[in-house]
């Protein structure tokens, strides 16, 4: 398993807590650190959407301009999320060949244990 996400932030705090909890191991890639691959982004978006990844809700997404967030498209997303990792939805997690987005403890007590 992989998770992937800003170490700073919350939601990826919470979801490495309870992994802990549930001696679930886990590699842990940080964005601001350790950067994000094109292929791996393209990749996610193929699995989950690219709707998915985005993170309509933070900081980095009210920074855009009005324009761009009201003319986004796949594309422009793709090439946003790589720019600026920060914009992604986290955590974000490989595990067993699927792809999930954000934490929610029941959720993931049924998906990735």
């Amino acid at each position: 398993m992989k998770l992937y996400g800003i170490r700073n932030c919350d939601t990826v705090k919470k979801a490495r807590k309870w992994l802990d909890e549930q001696g679930i191991s886990y590699e842990f890639h940080d964005f601001k650190k350790d950067g994000l691959s094109e292929a791996t982004l393209t990749e996610w978006e193929q699995a989950v959407g690219w709707e998915t990844l985005l993170n309509r809700r933070g900081t980095t997404w009210r920074k855009l301009s009005e324009e761009v967030r009201d003319t986004i498209t796949a594309l422009s997303a793709h090439d946003i999320m790589l720019e600026n990792t920060s914009i992604i939805k986290r955590p974000v997690v490989e595990h067993n060949g699927a792809v999930y987005v954000g934490f929610n403890a029941d959720d993931w007590a049924t998906t990735i244990k």
